[in-house]
């Protein structure tokens, strides 16, 4: 893709979040889109949003379970940006109405309490950077009609993101094997979903190293205060109004949100 391109591809999903319309896949109007291209699309987004006087406050790691990697016949994760204006408080009500089409799944966040740069970083490495983990769910959402998406439509749609709602017990890592953490994930108080952390590339770990190694190939640092949503332990589920969520983990706390608006 050239520049213009990139810039109108860009433009489509800008508009695509200002009216809440979701748009056909990138890749039919852009087939010659790379993954290469589709993150330069998603980086023109982010330089809006700052330049509109967001901050940018961490990342999220898309597609590291197995399943949907090899549903989109790739190997490897993508990465998204996590904006201030992307953080629910705990416990509250999110209004549906800021999304296109939500969906929720729980994650283990990483808060780090030094800067984490690669490359050649180990798990020693991330998890030395860490300052505690949090409970946490994601609402992924994507501008891509029905959810028909290829890798590069989610990543130009920066990984499919759409908000995060952190815990606000923090649990160190000291004593802590996130492989192992489960999850019950209850929605309008019914058990809908049970996983564990192994999920996400063998632990959350993994996710942290892959992030903080892939960014620095172009010379990004994960910074200090920054939070890391590694990737989900479940399946996610679709939320509409009136839906409550909680993220139960073991050792580490809950999470929970609601959907306000109109049904």
């Amino acid at each position: 893709m050239d520049a213009d391109s990139v810039e109108k591809a860009a433009g489509a999903l800008l508009g695509a979040y200002a009216s809440r319309t979701a748009l056909p896949p990138l890749t039919a109007a852009y087939p010659d889109m790379s993954v290469s291209d589709a993150y330069a699309v998603q980086l023109a987004q982010v330089a809006a949003w700052t330049a509109e006087g967001r901050q940018v406050k961490g990342h999220k790691v898309g597609l590291t379970s197995a399943a949907m990697r090899r549903q989109l016949g790739v190997d490897q994760p993508d990465f998204g940006h996590l904006l201030d204006s992307m953080f629910v408080p705990d416990d509250s009500a999110a209004d549906v109405a800021r999304f296109v089409q939500p969906r929720v799944e729980p994650e283990v966040a990483f808060v780090l309490g030094r800067p984490l740069s690669g490359p050649g970083l180990t798990a020693a490495d991330a998890i030395a950077a860490v300052e505690f983990v949090l409970p946490a769910l994601e609402i992924i959402d994507s501008r891509i009609a029905d959810w028909k998406i290829t890798l590069p439509d989610t990543v130009a749609d920066n990984a499919s993101s759409g908000a995060v709602v952190l815990g606000t017990r923090p649990a160190r890592l000291d004593g802590l094997d996130l492989a192992l953490v489960g999850c019950l994930l209850h929605v309008n108080g019914e058990l809908t979903a049970t996983g564990a952390g192994g999920a996400v590339l063998g632990s959350p770990v993994n996710a942290l190293v892959w992030l903080a190694n892939t960014l620095s190939e172009n010379g990004v640092t994960l910074e200090a205060g920054h939070v890391v949503m590694p990737g989900a332990v479940t399946a996610s589920v679709p939320v509409s109004a009136g839906t409550a969520v909680t993220a139960r983990f073991g050792g580490i706390g809950s999470v929970s949100v609601t959907f306000a608006g109109a049904s």
